[in-house]
């Protein structure tokens, strides 16, 4: 229950394991409306709060939602006359906690630690009411203050015009700069990531997103520039609200606040010399999520392989299949590494498009390489970069049949990047189809690399004759990609 938004989010977890989105709620319920001027909760304020929180209450008694808690932010916290409107809503019979600055900081942190790589890291959360900043060290919580900077919080005392005067827009910059005048100077000092959470955020990376095409949409994981945001503050403070409201990418119910929001970030991205700024889609209700499905210190141990972990637990597959890919596409990897020259990195992507080649099986066998770049497409891989993502989402795509082509993921991509989307695909493939049977038939790969050839010899417990012939036919895509022609044969089964 934050000062401009309350959400109901519903989540089925496998403790230590993973953990799914099944549904949510969105209400604008401007919680902190008036709040600057009069430091108490309005009457309209608080009764559009209880109403959304009784439909949230009513939503978890009918679908019997094993556990439901609520926790409000610095709307609630701040107000002279919060402790009574927490007494209202406990009436509904609903558990609520107020969280106070560092609590929400922390909660923020953790979303972020179990979202992105970073080990070290500047995290901002900026709601209605206040912006919380952190500083997060070895994927902990170190420390965090509280800004009087939100976006609800500062429309109603700076920019009362709309569109604003230059007047408003000038003032508005001036407290800003004042306020995070000592952070901005620590984060020069220490120039580490900044990442950004919440629902302003969110909107302002959507609004660029749309403007430049861009061609995955999704935020988590985006690089916001600082020139693109200055861009696109120019554009807002110079619409009505009306026609904020009309910009792709901005919430209607937020194009009043936009603006506010916007200057804060883009004036902390200027001040402390950032050319910008990463988006995360994790906040403070998955920090919450990550502190009651995971033992302490409630952190998974590596972000990004979790990440393919989770989506494979939500589209599951025939482990043993899938680890024997795995494991025939490395062996591919390493016996043409005298050909490619990929390291890790490489090899990673590799082994994570293996994990998810086939979970376009739980949609359905016609097209599945299609159903699983779909789904890949369109969920969270925490810790992935949009470029890697991209490569992924290609791999499954193409792991069965024809030339892989970058398409509009092309502008995600870098130089060199086509060829190794063409490699990595054929020891895909290759390793694909040398699992034909589902059965495991092909124990080892030996790969002789010629000045005009690879010959392949399989290791096998009897002659794999249904493998070889269909591993055969990517004996051209082989040879586009390597430069080599290629043969597979198996020469002494049964060893």
């Amino acid at each position: 229950m934050g000062s401009n938004t309350a959400r109901l989010v519903v989540y089925a977890c496998e403790p230590d394991t993973s953990y799914r989105l099944v549904d949510q709620i969105r209400e604008p319920i401007r919680l902190a409306e008036g709040l600057a001027a009069t430091g108490s909760l309005s009457e309209a304020a608080m009764g559009r709060a209880i109403a959304a929180l009784r439909l949230f209450r009513d939503y978890a008694r009918d679908t019997h939602l094993s556990d439901l808690t609520v926790f409000a932010t610095s709307a609630a916290r701040d107000a002279a006359n919060g402790a009574e409107f927490i007494d209202r809503v406990r009436a509904l019979g609903l558990d609520v906690a107020v969280l106070d600055g560092e609590q929400e900081a922390a909660h923020g942190t953790l979303a972020v630690a179990n979202g992105v790589e970073f080990e070290n890291a500047w995290i901002i959360d900026l709601g209605g009411g206040s912006a919380q900043i952190s500083r997060m060290e070895r994927r902990e919580f170190a420390a965090g203050r509280s800004y009087a900077l939100g976006a609800v919080r500062l429309t109603e005392l700076f920019l009362p015009s709309d569109p604003p005067t230059s007047e408003e827009i000038s003032r508005l910059r001036a407290t800003i700069g004042e306020q995070i005048a000592g952070i901005a100077a620590e984060i020069r000092d220490q120039p580490d990531p900044l990442v950004a959470i919440g629902g302003t955020i969110r909107n302002l990376a959507r609004a660029i997103q749309a403007a430049k095409n861009y061609p995955l949409m999704q935020l988590h994981g985006f690089f916001l520039e600082r020139s693109d945001l200055e861009v696109l503050v120019d554009r807002l403070i110079k619409a009505t609200v009306k026609r904020r409201a009309r910009v792709a990418g901005i919430k209607s119910d937020r194009a009043d606040i936009i603006v506010a929001g916007a200057l804060v970030y883009e004036t902390l991205l200027r001040e402390a010399g950032l050319p910008g700024l990463h988006v995360s889609g994790l906040g403070i209700r998955e920090g919450f999520l990550f502190r009651t499905m995971l033992p302490e210190p409630y952190l998974v141990p590596v972000v990004r392989n979790f990440g393919i972990r989770n989506l494979f637990a939500q589209y599951p597959q025939p482990a043993e299949h899938t680890e024997h890919v795995r494991f025939l596409s490395r062996r591919f990897f390493d016996e043409l590494e005298p050909l490619h020259g990929y390291g890790w990195e490489e090899a990673r992507l590799l082994d994570e498009a293996a994990q998810l080649h086939d979970i376009g099986m739980a949609v359905g066998y016609h097209g599945h390489h299609r159903h699983g770049a779909f789904l890949i497409d369109n969920n969270l891989l925490p810790g992935m970069s949009h470029r890697d993502k991209a490569l992924i989402t290609l791999l499954v795509r193409y792991h069965r049949k024809s030339t892989p082509k970058p398409g509009a993921f092309r502008r995600l991509l870098h130089a060199g990047d086509r060829e190794l989307l063409g490699r990595l695909t054929c020891c895909l493939r290759l390793a694909e189809y040398l699992e034909r049977a589902r059965a495991s038939r092909i124990k080892d790969i030996e790969v002789k690399i010629g000045k005009r050839r690879v010959e392949v010899n399989l290791v096998a417990d009897r002659y794999p004759g249904v493998e070889i012939y269909e591993a055969e036919k990517q004996a051209s895509f082989f040879k586009r990609a390597f430069g080599r022609k290629l043969t597979i044969d198996c020469s002494d089964p049964g060893r």
